[in-house]
C-alpha cells in the first residue's frame, strides 16, 4: 500500500529524464537511480509490488520521501546517478569502483601539446573534455583530430634543450606522414599551436570539419571504386555522428561552486541549490516558499541562499545565480552567467525550478477546485463530490429561432470540448417549459445510448417550470433520481430543489454559489452566442429568398460558394451562372441593381 504522501509526490513527478533519490524514515538516502522519465519509472517501483524480488520489496518498503532533479539528457542522468552514488554509498546501491568512472580527452599543457585519453583527472595536466557515452566514437575523433593535424602522440620531453640537443629520433609515425617530427625540430611550433587551436576548437563541439573531411574521403573513395576503403570511412562518419555527448552536469574545469536560481509568481516562490565539486554536481535540493508580501525575488533568494548555506554546511566561495544579488560578504564572488559551462549548469537548475513552481501552481489550483466542489457538495447536500456538472440555458427572440445551450464544468473547470448547442426541433413559437424538456431529453437519451459519462449535477437555469420541465424529462427517460438537479432562478439567485415549495439561499459570497453562477453564465453567453449566429443566417437567407424564384436550395448552394451576400452583390452575372445557371443569375443581378 502506497502512502498518500508518496502517491502525491509521484503523480508530480515531471515525464522527463533526471535522478531520483530515495529517503527512510530517518532522512538517510538509500537509494539513487536514473530514469528517461522518472515518473514512469518511480511509479513502477509501486504498481507491481509482487514482481519485484525480495532485496527492491524491501528497498520499497523503507521508502518515506523521494527527491528528484531534472537533467537535460539520459546520459546526464547517468553521469548524476554515478557521481552521488560515489559521494553518498546508498545502502541499496551498488557502488561503483574507480576503474568505472567516464571517459575524458585531455589537451596536454606541453610544449606541443598532445591529444590523449583518459579516465583520470588531475589538475594542471591541460583542459579536459567530456565525459563521453561511447568510448569508439570518442576514439574516433582523437585518432582523427591527430591524423588530420598531423600531432605527436609520443610522450617525450620535448622542452627546447631536449630537442636541440638530438636527444630523440624520429619515430615510424613521422614515416607514415602522422606526425612531422617536433622531436627533431622539423615541426615549426607556431604552425603547430595554430593546428591545436583548429583542434580544440573541433573537441569543443564543432564536428562540422571533422565530417567534413570523411565525408569528402568517403565520395573520393566511392568515385576510384575503393568499396572497402569508402565503407571504412562511413563507419568513421556514422561515429562521428554519435561523437560529442559531453555533459552538462559534469564540466571538469569547475572546481566549487554553487548554484541558485528562483522562479516564482504572485503566491510562490521555488529555489534550487547545486553543489558542484571539481566540476561534478554532489548535491540537489529545491525548496518551497510561500510568499507572505509582495517580495522581491533578490530578497527572497538571499533568504534562501543563507538558509541552504547554514543547513547543507555549503562554504562555496563562488555562487551562480539568476538574479542579482547583494551578498553580506566581499569574499564571495556573485556570478550571472551569460554562457559557457556556468550558464548550462545556471539553466539546469533553472529548469528545475521553474518545474517545481508549475506544479506547486497545479497542485494549487487542484486543491482550490477540489476545495469549491466540496463545499457545492455540502450546500446542497450532495452523496458524490459535483465533478462533473452540466447546465441548460434556452434563448430565443420574439418567438424565432429558439436554440437552447449545455455546458459542462469538470473539476470545478470549464470542459469546452463537452459544450453542446441545441437547435429545437419540437417546439414552435416561445415556450421555455417544452424546450427544456426537449434539449434535457435529447442531451441525455444520447448518454444513454452511447453509454457516455453522466453528470454528478444538473442545473438549470430558471424557476420552477423550466426545472418541472426538466425532472418531466429524465423522468421519462427512467434516470431521475440517479442525477441530482437543481434550478436558479435569475433575479435573486434562489437555489430549487424538485418538489420543495421554498428555495434555498446560499451565501453571497460562497465559492459554491460563484461556481453555480459562473455555470449559469457561461450557458447563456454560449447560447446567446449560437442563437445571434443562426438569427444572423437566418436573415441572410431570407433577403435571399425575396428574389423571385430563388428558393432555399439555391440559396444554400450561392452561400456555400460565395460564403456572403456582399460577395453575390460583388459577383458578375457569369459567376453567379456558373452556380445556379443563366436564368437565376440575370434575376439575382436585376435584384440587387
Amino acid at each position: 500500500m502506497v502512502e498518500d504522501n508518496l502517491k502525491d509526490i509521484i503523480k508530480n513527478l515531471p515525464e522527463k529524464p533526471g535522478v531520483y533519490r530515495y529517503f527512510n524514515i530517518h532522512k538517510e538516502l538509500i537509494y539513487v537511480g536514473k530514469a528517461k522519465d522518472l515518473r514512469k519509472r518511480v511509479s513502477s517501483y509501486f504498481s507491481r509490488t509482487e514482481s519485484l524480488d525480495t532485496k527492491t520489496r524491501k528497498l520499497v518498503s523503507q521508502i518515506d520521501n523521494i527527491e528528484y532533479t531534472i537533467v537535460n539528457t539520459e546520459f546526464d542522468a547517468l553521469i548524476l546517478e554515478n557521481t552521488l552514488i560515489k559521494e553518498h554509498q546508498p545502502k541499496y546501491n551498488i557502488l561503483l569502483r574507480d576503474d568505472k568512472t567516464y571517459p575524458y580527452i585531455l589537451l596536454t599543457n606541453e610544449r606541443f601539446p598532445r591529444v590523449i585519453t583518459t579516465r583520470k583527472i588531475e589538475k594542471g595536466l591541460g583542459t579536459y573534455f567530456g565525459p563521453y557515452t561511447s568510448v569508439g566514437a570518442m576514439n574516433t575523433v582523437v585518432e582523427l583530430v591527430n591524423k588530420i593535424f598531423q600531432l605527436r602522440t609520443c610522450t617525450f620531453n620535448l622542452s627546447e634543450k631536449n630537442v636541440s640537443d638530438g636527444k630523440y629520433k624520429v619515430c615510424l609515425e613521422y614515416h607514415l606522414g602522422n606526425c612531422k617530427g617536433p622531436c627533431e625540430g622539423l615541426d615549426n611550433e607556431t604552425e603547430y599551436i595554430d593546428k591545436i587551436k583548429l583542434a580544440t576548437t573541433i573537441l569543443k563541439g564543432n564536428i562540422t570539419p571533422v565530417r567534413t573531411y570523411f565525408r569528402e574521403h568517403m565520395q573520393e573513395a566511392s568515385t576510384a571504386l575503393e568499396f572497402e576503403k569508402a565503407e571504412h570511412f562511413r563507419s568513421k562518419l556514422e561515429s562521428v555522428d554519435r561523437f560529442h555527448k559531453n555533459s552538462v552536469v559534469v564540466s571538469p574545469n569547475i572546481e566549487d561552486l554553487s548554484v541558485y536560481t528562483i522562479a516564482s509568481d504572485e503566491k510562490y516562490a521555488v529555489v534550487n541549490y547545486l553543489k558542484i565539486i571539481n566540476g561534478q554536481i554532489l548535491q540537489s535540493k529545491t525548496i518551497d516558499i510561500k510568499k507572505k508580501l509582495s517580495e522581491e525575488d533578490s530578497e527572497v533568494l538571499l533568504q534562501a541562499i543563507v538558509n541552504i548555506r547554514d543547513t547543507l554546511k555549503d562554504e562555496s566561495k563562488e555562487i551562480v545565480v539568476n538574479v542579482g544579488i547583494e551578498y553580506p560578504s566581499e569574499e564571495m564572488i556573485i556570478t550571472l552567467p551569460q554562457k559557457g559551462d556556468k550558464k548550462k549548469l545556471h539553466d539546469l537548475s533553472l529548469k528545475n525550478s521553474v518545474y517545481r513552481l508549475e506544479k506547486l501552481n497545479q497542485i494549487n489550483a487542484e486543491d482550490s477546485s477540489k476545495r469549491i466542489m466540496e463545499k457545492l457538495q455540502a450546500d446542497l447536500s450532495l452523496k458524490e463530490l459535483p465533478d462533473h456538472i452540466e447546465c441548460f440555458d434556452n434563448s430565443n427572440f420574439q418567438g424565432t429561432d429558439a436554440v437552447s445551450a449545455m455546458v459542462c464544468f469538470k473539476n470545478a473547470k470549464p470542459s469546452k470540448k463537452d459544450y453542446r448547442h441545441f437547435n429545437v426541433k419540437t417546439v414552435v413559437g416561445s415556450n421555455d417549459f417544452a424546450t427544456m424538456y426537449e434539449v434535457v431529453t435529447r442531451r441525455y437519451k444520447r448518454c444513454i445510448e452511447d453509454n457516455l459519462p453522466i453528470p454528478k449535477l444538473i442545473i438549470v437555469d430558471g424557476g420552477k417550470g423550466q426545472l418541472s420541465s426538466a425532472v418531466m424529462a429524465l423522468t421519462d427517460l427512467g434516470i431521475y433520481g440517479k442525477i441530482p438537479i437543481i434550478g436558479i432562478a435569475k433575479n435573486l439567485e434562489e437555489i430549487f430543489f424538485p418538489g420543495d415549495e421554498f428555495p434555498i439561499y446560499i451565501d453571497k459570497k460562497s465559492e459554491s454559489l460563484r461556481l453555480i453562477q459562473y455555470l449559469r453564465d457561461e450557458a447563456h453567453c454560449f447560447g446567446i452566442t449560437h442563437h445571434r449566429n443562426k438569427r444572423s443566417k437566418t436573415s441572410i437567407k431570407s433577403s435571399l429568398e425575396d428574389i423571385p424564384d430563388i428558393g432555399e436550395a439555391t440559396v444554400e448552394k450561392l452561400l456555400k460558394h460565395f460564403k456572403s451576400v456582399r460577395r453575390i452583390k460583388e459577383a458578375t452575372e457569369e459567376a453567379i451562372a456558373e452556380v445556379v445557371g443563366e436564368a437565376k443569375a440575370k434575376k439575382i443581378i436585376e435584384y440587387f441593381i
